[in-house]
């Protein structure tokens, strides 16, 4: 029987016991972990990320992918500095470890300075506290996340051409490892999607980045993690037919490997999140297209909105997340519903 779209909870870095017990709860089908807490300096090993498996496994859920390994395993390599090519030769080894392990995805980005937000208590409906952006803040104080300068690059300043450079290098010797190895690689885009933010160019927030990615480099184990909040952010960047189209193009080509549900309001350079529902993305419509072109994969949660007495990992904010993408994803698969509203 084939598979259909299905719901998973993440963004958290341990399997403990109440994390486990949270997505059975809710029902989630499965796990993914981001940047999870491993021996290793530099690499993974196969019986630590296997035990993750196995742990997922002894609840009844899935481990459906790994999101990032640290950045320090790779920044030399993003960067194009001494010592990119060792940090290659142990991420190749990292994904041989998930391979071996049966772990079918490991999602990365591109991003050696990190994800920009100016503040997380930007009010939001009924004074839920959201993150948020604003370029005009940057230079007012000290950002939350994110780093201003990268340590390793001394001031100097990193072009989009050599960001390309070597992400092709880097690229091109990791994807024959995931062919053999069996592991999907999941690509994140830019957030925020603008053309640089510390002196580091970003390559990929827009469609067009995207588009040459997968074109540039062709293989059945590139895809994209398709973060529907960061392509929100895009605004016009997303392409001709916006998210929605960005998703019938990349989905009907199976470059989706899984899906980040979250929305914003406002876009580029000044932006906040918020609840499903009410940011730029028609969110049922964007699930319908994912069933059109065949999608099969998970969805989750990602940034979620901090609700009143919440936890610091957003327990009940995720709950309402994952509460409403379950109702969109069994809503599409049950009816087929044009997408219409």
């Amino acid at each position: 029987m084939a598979e259909t779209m299905r719901v998973a909870i993440g963004q958290f870095h341990e399997l403990t016991d109440e994390k486990l017990a949270f997505a059975k709860q809710l029902g989630a089908s499965g796990v993914q972990l981001n940047t999870p807490i491993l021996p290793g300096k530099a690499r993974w090993e196969e019986s630590d990320v296997r035990w993750l498996r196995e742990r997922c496994e002894s609840y009844g859920l899935r481990l459906e992918a790994i999101e990032n390994v640290p950045t320090s395993f790779y920044d030399r390599a993003m960067l194009g500095l001494p010592g990119r090519d060792e940090q290659i030769e142990n991420y190749q080894a990292t994904i041989r470890s998930l391979g071996r392990a049966g772990i079918p995805i490991l999602g990365y980005h591109w991003m050696p300075n990190f994800v920009w937000r100016t503040s997380f208590h930007t009010p939001g409906r009924g004074g839920a506290l959201v993150s948020s952006f604003d370029l005009a803040l940057v230079d007012a104080g000290p950002l939350p996340l994110g780093l201003r300068h990268h340590p390793l690059l001394e001031g100097r300043e990193v072009s989009a051409e050599e960001m390309w450079d070597n992400y092709l290098y880097f690229i091109k010797a990791v994807l024959p490892v995931a062919e053999e190895a069996g592991v999907m690689l999941a690509l994140h885009p830019d957030d925020p999607p603008l053309p640089s933010l510390g002196g580091i160019a970003r390559i990929f927030g827009s469609f067009e980045g995207f588009k040459r990615a997968m074109e540039e480099v062709p293989s059945p184990n590139s895809g994209l993690d398709f973060c529907i909040g960061c392509w929100s952010e895009m605004g016009p960047l997303a392409g001709p037919d916006g998210v929605i189209g960005a998703i019938r193009h990349f989905g009907s080509r199976g470059k989706i490997c899984y899906v980040h549900l979250r929305d914003v309001q406002g876009t580029g350079a000044c932006f906040q999140e918020c609840f499903l529902g009410e940011g730029n993305v028609d969110v049922f419509a964007a699930v319908q297209a994912l069933k059109e072109v065949g999608f099969s994969g998970f969805i989750l949660d990602d940034h979620v909105p901090h609700l009143v007495d919440d936890s610091e990992w957003g327990h009940r904010g995720r709950a309402f997340a994952t509460g409403y993408i379950m109702a969109l994803v069994d809503a599409v698969n049950r009816t087929g519903h044009s997408g219409d509203r």
